[in-house]
């Protein structure tokens, strides 16, 4: 199991992310196309090698053609959303906010998969790339989907942890080179 080779590259200062990495994934209480959806989008966004490699053929095996393919849309649509809103967010002037965005966006309104599956994966793609408007817009999609809070947090710790367990490997693949 691909799960198990990465717990097993987590060096053993960083043991609480090898046991958060198992729990949030092994013991996840949301629908195997929610995890796996999570997990594929989280592990593009943490921009890991390892950690893509690794968890990519198990959310493959665990979705459909058609949820494979929107996980990897939400990853790469928030990609560009997370920047362009977080940046509008960020500058002083409001007036940035009133200026047509101008970017295609149609995966959102057609993702090919169920719209809060999507929205959870883009909402999870969005704590790691840190944008709070985009968190905001989608958690607000979210509950007035009716999805508990409980779910959308299930959805940032496998983010926080996916995105943990990416910089870690990463940080000790530079310092192995050295």
């Amino acid at each position: 199991m691909a799960l198990d080779e990465l717990k097993s590259a987590i060096p053993d200062f960083a043991k609480d992310l090898k046991l958060n990495l198992g729990s949030v994934i092994g013991n996840s209480e949301l629908p195997q196309q929610q995890l796996w959806g999570t997990v594929l989008a989280c592990a593009i966004a943490s921009r890991s090698p390892k950690v893509l490699r690794e968890l990519e053929p198990e959310a493959k095996a665990n979705l459909s053609a058609e949820a494979y393919t929107a996980a990897k849309s939400a990853a790469a649509i928030m990609a560009m959303n997370n920047v362009f809103y977080r940046t509008r967010h960020l500058l002083s002037d409001p007036e940035y906010g009133n200026l047509r965005a101008g970017l295609r966006m149609n995966v959102i309104g057609k993702p090919g998969v169920e719209k809060v599956d999507f929205e959870l994966w883009s909402l999870a793609v969005s704590a790691i790339n840190g944008c709070g408007q985009c968190l905001d817009s989608h958690e607000q999609v979210l509950r007035k989907a009716g999805v508990v809070r409980e779910t959308i947090q299930e959805a940032v710790k496998i983010a926080s942890v996916i995105q943990a367990v990416g910089v870690t490997l990463e940080s000790e693949a530079v310092l192995a080179e050295q």
